[in-house]
C-alpha cells in the first residue's frame, strides 16, 4: 500500500458523500475545524483499545449503543442524561451476568452522518436531496433545508463538544455510582409486566453491593463503585469532518482520530479500492466495520489485513448485521475462516439493521422478537465453533419512544404514532433495552 496521510482518502473513490455546491466554503470550515481542540484525547483512546483486546481474548463484553442519528433539534441535557443511564442500567446487568467486565461505548457525541439508500426523497412528486444526518443538511423537507451546508460540520462539533462534557461530568460525578444504577433497575423491574423473570438478577445484584457495604467496601474507599468509564463512538462517513479532527499525537507520533474514541465504516462504504478504508488503515484508533451477509470469507480476511496488517487484538471489531432469518446461515463459515486464519477481533453483533420492515401504517419499525432472535443466533454460532461473542450494537435511547414493537409493554403497529420521534431508523426506548439486558444476561452465562 502506499504511505499513508490524513488526506489520502481523497485520491480514491468515495460513496455516500454529500455535494457541496461551494467549495470555497467547505474548505474554509475543514480549515477552521483542524485548529480547534481535540474532542477526545489519545490516551483515552488507547485505553478502549486495551479493554477491547481483551474482549478479543474473551476476557470481556463491548456494549455499544446510543441513537441512529442525533439531533440538533433534541439536543439536551435531559436526552443525553436518560440514554447514558439507561447503557449503565444496562452494563450492570451483563457485567453481573456475564462475570466479566463490560466496555461502554455509546453511539453519541458525533453520530450526526448517516448513508441513504437513494440519493433523493421523493415525496408528492417533489424530489429532494435525502436527509443525510444534521451534520449535512436539515430533516425538514424543502429545498433550502436539504442543501448540503459545511457549516454544520462546525455546529455538529460544538454540539459534541458539550455532549461529551456532560457525559465526563456524569460518569465522574456520582451518577453512576452502583447502588443508585441498581435502584434504577430495581424500579425497572418493579413496574414490568414480567418481573418474575428478571427479579433473581436484580435482587442478587442489590444483595451483592448490601454484602459489600457491610465489609467495608462502598463508594467512599473505592471510587470505581461511584465512577465509570464511558467511550463514544460514531460511523465516520464524512471524510471531510473527520480528517479534520484527525491528530499526531506527541507522545507517540501516530495518527488518531479524535472526533471519537472508536470510529466505524459502514455495510455500504466498505469497498477495499476506496476512500473509507483508506482513511481507516492509518487512524490508529480503535475501528470497526459492518460485515452484512453478503459479505464472503476471501474478502473479510482481505478487509482484516488492511485495517489490521499487525493483527492487534483491540484494534479491529467485526460488527454483524445480517437479519434473524439470514445470520444463522451466513455468520459460522465467516467465524470459522477467521478463526483457522488465526485474526484477533471482536465479533459483536448489530441485530438492528437487517430487521427494519415497514407497517402498514407506513413507519419504519422493527420487532424486538427478530432483535432477540438474531442475537440469539449470534450467541448459538459462536459457542458452536468455539468462539467468542463479544458484544452488541444497538440503536436506542433512553426516551420512551414508540419506534419498535413488541417487548414486555406490547407495543403494537396502532402504537408506532404515538411517540415515533426518530428521524431515521427506530430506536428500542428504555423499557425495551433494559429487557433486552436481562434476556442477554442468560446467553452471557451460558457463554462463559
Amino acid at each position: 500500500m502506499t504511505q499513508w496521510q490524513p488526506d489520502s482518502w481523497r485520491q480514491l473513490p468515495i460513496l455516500q458523500q454529500p455535494i457541496y455546491e461551494n467549495k470555497q466554503q467547505l474548505e474554509d470550515a475543514e480549515k477552521r475545524l483542524a485548529k480547534y481542540p481535540p474532542l477526545v484525547f489519545a490516551a483515552e483512546t488507547r485505553e478502549l483499545f486495551r479493554q477491547l483486546g481483551e474482549v478479543a481474548k474473551g476476557k470481556g463484553f463491548l456494549l455499544q449503543g446510543g441513537d441512529c442519528a442525533e439531533s440538533f433539534d433534541e439536543f439536551n441535557a435531559p436526552k443525553i442524561r436518560d440514554t447514558f443511564k439507561v447503557i449503565l442500567q444496562m452494563a450492570i446487568v451483563l457485567t453481573f451476568a456475564g462475570r466479566c467486565p463490560v466496555t461502554k461505548v455509546a453511539r453519541m457525541a458525533g453520530q450526526y452522518a448517516k448513508p441513504r439508500s437513494d440519493n433523493f426523497e421523493t415525496i408528492n412528486g417533489v424530489s429532494l436531496p435525502s436527509y443525510r444526518g444534521d451534520i449535512i443538511n436539515s430533516f425538514e423537507f424543502t429545498d433550502a433545508s436539504r442543501q448540503p451546508n459545511p457549516e454544520r460540520m462546525i455546529e455538529a462539533y460544538h454540539r459534541s463538544a458539550a455532549t461529551l462534557n456532560l457525559l465526563r461530568a456524569f460518569a465522574q460525578g456520582g451518577l453512576a455510582d452502583l447502588h443508585q444504577v441498581n435502584g434504577w433497575n430495581m424500579a425497572f423491574v418493579e413496574n414490568n409486566p414480567l418481573k418474575e423473570r428478571y427479579q433473581d438478577v436484580a435482587k442478587r445484584i442489590q444483595d451483592a453491593l448490601s454484602f459489600m457495604e457491610v465489609i467495608g467496601i462502598n463508594a467512599a474507599n473505592h471510587r470505581e463503585l461511584h465512577e465509570t468509564s464511558l467511550f463514544t463512538s460514531h460511523e465516520a462517513l464524512l471524510l471531510n469532518y473527520e480528517q479534520a479532527l484527525t491528530r499526531n499525537d506527541t507522545l507517540t507520533g501516530k495518527w488518531y482520530n479524535c472526533s471519537a474514541h472508536m470510529l466505524w465504516i459502514g455495510e455500504r462504504t466498505r469497498q477495499l479500492d476506496h476512500a473509507h478504508v483508506e482513511f481507516f488503515r492509518g487512524i490508529h484508533n480503535p475501528i470497526g466495520v459492518k460485515v452484512g451477509p453478503s459479505m464472503q470469507e476471501d474478502e473479510l480476511i482481505r478487509l482484516i489485513d488492511a485495517l489490521n496488517p499487525q493483527n492487534e487484538a483491540g484494534r479491529l471489531t467485526l460488527i454483524t448485521r445480517m437479519g434473524a432469518n439470514n445470520l444463522g446461515d451466513k455468520l459460522p463459515s465467516l467465524l470459522r475462516r477467521v478463526k483457522q486464519e488465526g485474526r484477533q477481533v471482536v465479533w459483536s453483533s448489530d441485530p438492528m439493521h437487517g430487521n427494519t420492515v415497514k407497517a402498514s401504517s407506513g413507519y419504519k419499525t422493527r420487532n424486538f422478537d427478530d432483535i432477540l432472535r438474531e442475537i440469539q443466533h449470534f450467541f448459538q454460532a459462536h459457542q458452536a465453533e468455539g468462539t467468542h461473542a463479544g458484544g452488541i450494537h444497538l440503536e436506542m435511547t433512553g426516551q420512551h419512544v414508540t419506534e419498535c414493537v413488541g417487548g414486555a409493554y406490547g407495543i403494537g403497529e396502532a402504537d408506532l404514532g404515538q411517540c415515533y420521534q426518530t428521524q431515521c431508523d427506530p430506536r428500542l426506548n428504555a423499557d425495551q433495552v433494559l429487557e433486552l439486558a436481562f434476556l442477554v444476561a442468560d446467553y452471557l452465562k451460558k457463554d462463559i
